[in-house]
């Protein structure tokens, strides 16, 4: 749906460019089951989509095998809610369901809802080669292209098959390896370390 660039473009509907919609869907074995992010304009054509204003996809359910996820950027003023809600929610999914999930987002490993539900959570992330990734304007081409770096968020259990389709769209980096860790500074460890130094 809105993968939104500014909170001013609420008249239009940025979506998955069609090579993408394809490789999710071959991720994902052909059929992608739940798109909670719809709209009218959406090419991803899911089993169930939650379309706003009928439906809240953050407040639906998302118990379903495989889900495909363009969340709006931007913050939705009308309903409190950013693009840290719609991860925690991927993040949710594959942990409480077993669900196998695709997210297209802005790269930003330096925020916290990366650190929180990517990092130690995913299993991979393909960060896109296209330069400005041009998303469908209201369900065509000819957008302008995203003015950040974008990438494909990972959370399941086939790497080896979303490592094989995404290697043609970008750089695919497994971070099975941080799944269960405690990454980064620790509050008490760090403390510690201070009061050490300053001994």
């Amino acid at each position: 749906m809105t993968a939104g660039r500014t909170i001013n473009t609420k008249s239009q509907d940025w979506g998955t460019p069609p090579k993408y919609v394809e490789a999710v869907k071959k991720v994902f074995g052909g059929k992608i089951a739940l798109d909670p992010c719809s709209s009218k304009y959406s090419i991803v054509d899911a089993e169930v989509e939650y379309m706003p204003p009928q439906h809240n996809g953050l407040k639906e359910s998302w118990n379903y095998p495989t889900i495909y996820v363009n969340p709006p950027y931007g913050i939705d003023r009308k309903h409190g809610t950013t693009i840290k809600d719609w991860l925690l929610r991927c993040a949710m999914a594959h942990e409480k369901y077993d669900s196998e999930v695709i997210a297209l987002v802005p790269v930003a490993p330096n925020t916290t809802h990366w650190k929180k539900y990517v990092f130690g959570k995913a299993t991979a992330i393909c960060f896109l080669y296209d330069t400005r990734l041009k998303f469908l304007e209201n369900g065509k081409n000819g957008g302008k292209g995203a003015p950040m770096a974008c990438a494909m968020i990972y959370w399941g259990k086939n790497f080896q098959k979303f490592y094989e389709v995404f290697i043609n769209h970008g750089a695919v980096v497994d971070i099975r390896n941080l799944i269960g860790k405690k990454i980064g500074p620790q509050k008490k460890h760090l403390q510690h370390a201070l009061l050490k130094d300053m001994v």
